[in-house]
């Protein structure tokens, strides 16, 4: 039913004055009390459906609340969990279909080693939790006009985006080329390895190679990526768009012979990895954190480590330079990114504390 403007403008009023009554908590904290899923502003999602079909692996099925505005193939959304009385968040990529018709969402998540969501969820995760959820972003998604030919290219969870687009493909019933190569350690790492060869089957533009790393049987390629794999899997990938997802590793090697070839420009990026750290022995300075009025010496980690190590508790995310929540204004002083290595230099510049890393003296207001 659709409602009228008269309409909206009470209901907004209803929930200014209910927030009124709620201060200092908003309404969301006594409605959580009744039912995790009632939410006036909050987006939330409760798991329907777990499964562990590898080690290392669980792959959550999320019914989001009302809020949800869904998503485009390659996005990805931050999940936020309470562990241990904290609540912390992380970037995942749905794996499923944009086109999915219940609206819900999948997510697949390795449990990295160290980690704090990733082990909590692959451990505790059940039916019934109820995480929080942002709305969809990210520009590592496929062009309106989808092109002729599709290389996807991804390893280890990385396969997460990439399969995402593949699923949305098949649902357009795309028929154009589809390349979909994942690197894996062995087959029993390989994440929805029935559906990707299903696909393959009943889909003849759909072509699925998979790579082993660390077992030289089975599997359709062996070793790591090179020029030869390109060749063996996509000779046409001069007239192709390709989607890269993966560990440093990987990304690497790809993005090389892609810019060997004079192609990189055909190469869309997604990455999921925390950024390296500088070499504390190259550290100098020291960090002013101007609107706290803390003063650290560099360390020549993170700005935000930095940030968290002086006590601070500045906003985050991925901690991957990926969703822009840890954003904050440099007013002075040398910066580098940990991801491309480039340095800025120019006061007052918004920079992303979880990839940037001072050289030398530095301000940041926080």
């Amino acid at each position: 039913m659709t409602t009228t403007i008269p309409e909206r403008s009470a209901r907004r009023g209803l929930m200014r004055l209910a927030e009124a009554i709620a201060t200092p908590h908003s309404v969301d904290r006594y409605l959580e009390l009744v039912n995790p899923m009632l939410s006036a502003r909050d987006l939330r999602a409760e798991v329907t459906h777990v499964w562990r079909d590898t080690p290392d692996t669980v792959t959550l099925e999320l019914r989001p609340t009302r809020q949800w505005r869904g998503f485009t193939a390659g996005q990805f959304v931050t999940v936020g969990v309470v562990v241990d009385g904290v609540r912390h968040t992380r970037c995942y990529s749905p794996a499923c279909s944009q086109h999915r018709a219940d609206g819900r969402i999948e997510l697949t998540i390795k449990a990295q080693e160290g980690g704090v969501v990733s082990p909590y969820l692959h451990r505790e995760a059940r039916p019934g939790m109820v995480v929080h959820l942002s709305q969809s972003a990210g520009e590592f998604v496929l062009p309106a006009q989808r092109p002729e030919r599709v290389l996807l290219i991804s390893g280890g969870s990385g396969i997460t985006p990439v399969l995402s687009m593949l699923r949305t493909l098949c649902d357009e019933n795309y028929d154009g080329a589809v390349t979909f190569l994942h690197y894996a350690y062995t087959d029993r790492d390989v994440p929805y390895a029935d559906e990707l060869q299903w696909l393959a089957a009943e889909r003849p533009n759909v072509d699925v190679v998979i790579a082993y790393t660390d077992q030289e049987v089975g599997g359709d390629l062996h070793g790591f990526f090179g020029a030869e794999h390109l060749d063996a899997v996509a000779p046409w990938v001069d007239d192709a768009q390709a989607f890269l997802c993966g560990p440093p590793g990987l990304m690497r090697s790809v993005r090389d012979e892609f810019r060997a070839r004079g192609i990189e420009s055909r190469l869309h990026t997604e990455e999921f990895a925390p950024a390296p750290a500088v070499n504390a022995d190259d550290a100098t300075g020291t960090v002013r954190f101007g609107s706290s009025n803390v003063t650290a010496e560099n360390n020549g980690a993170s700005l935000l480590e930095q940030a968290e190590d002086a006590g601070l508790t500045p906003a985050y995310g991925c901690r991957m330079g990926i969703c822009f929540s840890c954003t904050a204004v440099k007013t002075s002083g040398c910066t580098r990114n940990l991801r491309t290595g480039e340095t800025d230099s120019d006061p007052d510049q918004p920079i992303q504390l979880c990839v940037s890393a001072p050289v030398g003296d530095v301000e940041i207001a926080i």
